[in-house]
């Protein structure tokens, strides 16, 4: 249980569904633009360019705290762009990221996404995740809360495989060798697309290394409403269960593999 009833769940995924439509909608409006990108971390990872960020993320981000703070003032808001005053205590957590897939983003690679994911005391129980491209062959938001169905746009969006199929797809942080697998690696760049077409079945499973709670909150409620599973990794390489977010999640990180339970408990076993 989590504490919340059906119709606040209802209230909330609302609400995550209009912010995910929102935020892209403003992506999509400076897609392809000129735009200022810095990059996060040491003066190495600089260098590099890695993990960049746009002056989109923080503008979208401050304006969808801005629409939170007015429906929900005592609310958790955790953000990747904007520093949480005093650390929140309420039980209820937000988890914005209004840009994943940053470096496809500002690349004008248009396949990226912006997700809302909500915690009760730190159990997803709502997700709501906009996607440049969907299995619709569209932009748009899947969506789900705890107890509900998986939807996108108010629909069914699970999708049926070809018949005579033997070879499905699987999201991976880097290649496996050909034939380890049951299945064909793709690389989307976007923890939260890759959450969402798990979700929606063109992806049989995922697996993610290092995200952030706000790469991947948006996306597990998702999965679970499509019957998926989610396991997370311990330090000491072991693979469990996930049912929460524990911990300091502004600060949360660990390797997460979610999908249909067959293929995880293959993805697991092959670690």
């Amino acid at each position: 249980m989590t504490g919340l009833t059906d119709p606040e769940l209802r209230e909330i995924e609302l609400l995550a569904v209009d912010l995910a439509r929102v935020a892209g909608a403003e992506a999509s409006t400076m897609f392809g633009q000129t735009l200022s990108v810095r990059y996060k971390g040491d003066a190495e990872n600089q260098m590099a360019g890695l993990d960049p960020v746009s002056e989109v993320d923080r503008t979208v981000e401050i304006m969808l705290r801005a629409r939170l703070a007015d429906r929900f003032p005592t609310h958790r808001i955790i953000g990747e762009e904007v520093a949480e005053p005093g650390g929140g205590s309420h039980s209820v957590a937000w988890a914005l990221d209004p840009i994943d897939g940053t470096a496809s983003f500002v690349n004008g690679f248009p396949l990226f996404a912006a997700s809302i994911g909500v915690l009760h005391d730190g159990v997803p129980v709502c997700g709501a995740v906009w996607c440049a491209s969907t299995h619709a062959l569209r932009p748009g938001v899947y969506h789900a809360r705890r107890g509900g169905p998986l939807r996108f746009e108010k629909e069914d969006p699970t999708t049926r495989s070809g018949l005579g199929l033997r070879r499905r797809l699987a999201g991976e942080p880097r290649p496996l060798a050909r034939g380890a697998l049951p299945w064909d690696s793709r690389k989307t760049g976007s923890a939260a697309v890759d959450c969402a077409f798990v979700a929606a079945g063109l992806l049989r499973v995922s697996r993610f290394e290092t995200p952030n709670l706000w790469d991947v909150a948006g996306g597990i409620p998702l999965v679970l409403a499509a019957g998926g599973v989610v396991r997370w990794r311990d330090g000491d390489g072991r693979w469990h269960p996930f049912s929460r977010f524990a911990g300091d999640l502004g600060t949360w990180k660990h390797a997460l593999i979610l999908g249909d339970p067959e293929a995880v408990e293959l993805r697991c076993a092959a670690e």
